[in-house]
């Protein structure tokens, strides 16, 4: 019998270490196979929750926000690019030239939730900004994502258009705040084990066997 096994991955649209982290946990849930019945849930946070409308530029982002030069953004976007490569993903960093206010994007996620496709919405919205260079604030970009991957569009955009769902994110992401999360991706198994940051595909799957064992 597999082991029934929660994990909320706890991150924000615009972390490209959110992808590394879930490409890893990805390859290790299959690595483990039947040991497992994972029940995956994607959970709001957001980096900049204070960005406005148009975004910014990435490197005066990260300049203001770390103290970043453009030397360290380039050895730390090719650090980036290759671990993505090596798990399968195509970073194009030259396409990411802003950061964006992801909110929007948190909702329209809570609600792909609910229709059972959040998996498919996350997986996309990481390709359009990361891959495709897409804003993903845009609520036309949005609605053509939800309907991409199975969701009705008409409904993603009465959704966007509305305060729907608003709530439901902001308490979701105190709740985690006061978790103590302050950095993404943050990875919860059963409620009580944190795995943090994009860990290498063996880490993950060291951790699904051993609490896997113990339960």
């Amino acid at each position: 019998m597999p082991t029934p096994m929660k994990i909320d991955f706890v991150s924000d649209v615009s972390c490209p270490w959110c992808v590394v982290g879930l490409r890893s946990l990805q390859q290790a849930i299959e690595r483990v196979g039947d040991d497992v019945q994972v029940d995956l849930h994607f959970q709001p946070f957001e980096l900049n929750s204070q960005m406005p409308a148009g975004g910014q530029n990435i490197i005066e982002h990260l300049a203001e926000k770390y103290g970043s030069t453009p030397a360290q953004l380039a050895t730390s976007s090719e650090a980036i690019r290759a671990r993505g490569a090596a798990l399968g993903f195509t970073f194009n960093m030259d396409k990411r030239e802003r950061i964006y206010n992801t909110f929007d994007a948190h909702r329209l996620l809570h609600w792909a939730g609910l229709e059972g496709r959040q998996l498919a919405l996350k997986t996309a919205l990481f390709d359009a900004y990361f891959t495709q260079g897409l804003n993903p604030s845009d609520h036309a970009v949005l609605v053509e994502l939800a309907r991409k991957v199975g969701l009705d569009a008409a409904k993603a955009q009465q959704i966007l258009s509305a305060d729907t769902y608003a709530a439901e994110v902001r308490a979701q992401q105190q709740f985690y705040r006061q978790q103590g999360i302050n950095g993404v991706p943050a990875v919860i198994i059963n409620d009580r084990h944190l795995i943090s940051g994009g860990q290498p595909v063996e880490v993950f799957e060291q951790a699904l066997r051993q609490i896997a064992a113990a339960e």
